[in-house]
């Protein structure tokens, strides 16, 4: 089985480390984990990393987030992967700093990103994996703090939740998005009170 894991972000080092790019950040952690490194390839930079009999194509687009369908669209007819093992990895500011939800299909959510995907794809049926950043800024500073860099507390705790987010992205692979989501998206709330 094989499935491609695309991280949301943006090249060039103007974004590292800012919290636009946690797609990027998740999937670097795990290939370094993996000892495995990312190569340059058409549409953004590629790795591959092998599971319990299942194959990820790791895919971190280097289109800039607004036009990340073409790099999905390429690199699922390239590797013959069926939408639905098609997981994406992006930041969420409607969810809490640290959350983390793994959804089956869905909107863009304002998303620049997804609607990119979802307009290429022509439809929203494929998984992502929202990571939250929060919404901890002043009215009419939202690029700011999208595009902003994570400050040294929220980088303890985005290590911390790193390894959770690389979990539930195996276990999509593994079992599938519904019983993922039954396992793990009451693991990745921070607050009880958070939206289903």
């Amino acid at each position: 089985m094989k499935y491609l894991i695309t991280g949301l972000g943006n090249i060039g080092d103007e974004y590292l480390n800012t919290r636009h790019n946690v797609g990027f950040s998740i999937l670097d952690v795990w290939a370094n984990a993996s000892n495995i490194a990312f190569t340059d390839r058409r549409y953004g930079f590629v790795a591959k990393v092998k599971d319990r009999g299942r194959t990820y194509i790791l895919l971190k687009p280097s289109t800039y987030v607004n036009r990340s369908g073409n790099a999905v669209n390429y690199w699922l007819k390239k590797e013959k992967i069926d939408q639905v093992n098609l997981l994406v990895v992006t930041d969420d500011i409607s969810l809490p700093l640290g959350s983390i939800r793994l959804r089956q299909k869905g909107g863009d959510g304002g998303h620049n990103g997804l609607a990119h995907i979802n307009s290429v794809l022509g439809s929203g049926n494929y998984a992502r994996l929202r990571f939250g950043i929060g919404d901890n800024f002043t009215r009419g500073h939202q690029v700011d703090h999208v595009l902003g860099r994570w400050t040294n507390e929220e980088l303890k705790l985005l290590a911390a939740r790193t390894s959770l987010a690389i979990e539930m992205i195996k276990s999509f692979g593994f079992v599938g998005p519904e019983l993922t989501m039954t396992r793990f998206n009451k693991h990745g709330r921070i607050t009880d009170n958070e939206d289903e």
